[in-house]
């Protein structure tokens, strides 16, 4: 069998246990990636030694990354190749444990209140409303807005999840407008030559408008931590952001100046 073959049945699979299209990206491009590195060794006669060297070996760039690599070779090996690993221990790297970085709600309201691209506005303006993440914004379609009932579907978020986020009506206004100018065919936000906008130009977005030092998923941040200092119950907040667990979710507390000013110093 080819080797590009194994990469196509490994995509067929991972389809199959309903894997979310970035993560099928990533598996796919680490697990060529791996073949073409052992390019001169069938896969089925790869030991589990030549693995951990390979991983010994790899130049990683972050523990996000060395986690892909070794889930991308380990669904290679178990799901594809029927292998099975009963003498090896895949290390996992300590999780680095970063505070989201906020950006300032007044400069976020002032920045976007002065965009005149009516497209560009209806896009920053959403993420920031409700905190979505860049996939969520570029996968929404015309029928996921319900202005009846004032809400937006988020169909197959991250954890291939559903949820429900309510429309504020300065929202539904600004999307009729911008609905009448350019018309979008099937996806809420179309691009220049194709029928979806594009997550590279949604971050262009926010360092062209908001500062070259910021990035879009700042702006989910930054939402949710404006929401907290407001007073919005946690709970509300796990919901919106589509939280598995309430400990994500705390992390907001950390980064929340109203909460850090509530604090009584010993001195």
């Amino acid at each position: 069998m080819e080797k590009t073959d194994y990469c196509e049945i490994a995509k067929q699979k991972m389809q199959y246990f309903n894997y979310s299209k970035r993560t099928i990206e990533v598996y796919c491009h680490y697990i060529d990636k791996f073949l073409k590195h052992y390019s001169d060794i069938s896969p089925t006669k790869l030991t589990s030694s030549a693995f951990q060297k390979y991983l010994d070996n790899f130049k990683f760039t972050s523990t996000s990354q060395q986690n892909q690599v070794i889930n991308a070779i380990r669904f290679l090996y178990e799901k594809v190749l029927d292998r099975k690993y009963s003498k090896i221990c895949f290390e996992r790297p300590r999780k680095e444990k970063h505070l989201p970085q906020i950006i300032d709600s007044e400069h976020v309201l002032s920045s976007i209140s002065k965009i005149q691209n009516l497209k560009h506005k209806a896009i920053l303006t959403l993420a920031y409303s409700v905190g979505l993440r860049v996939s969520e914004v570029i996968n929404l379609k015309i029928e996921d807005i319900d202005s009846k009932r004032m809400i937006i579907t988020i169909r197959q978020a991250k954890g291939n999840k559903d949820r429900i986020v309510p429309l504020s009506q300065n929202v539904l206004i600004l999307f009729r407008d911008y609905y009448k100018q350019y018309r979008p065919k099937e996806y809420l936000f179309n691009g220049q030559f194709s029928l979806q906008y594009s997550s590279e130009s949604c971050n262009k977005l926010v360092k062209h408008y908001l500062g070259k030092q910021y990035h879009f998923h700042q702006l989910r941040h930054s939402c949710f931590t404006s929401l907290l200092e407001k007073g919005t119950d946690l709970r509300i907040i796990q919901k919106l952001a589509g939280h598995s667990s309430s400990s994500t979710t705390e992390i907001y507390t950390h980064v929340s100046n109203t909460v850090l000013q509530k604090i009584q110093l010993p001195i």
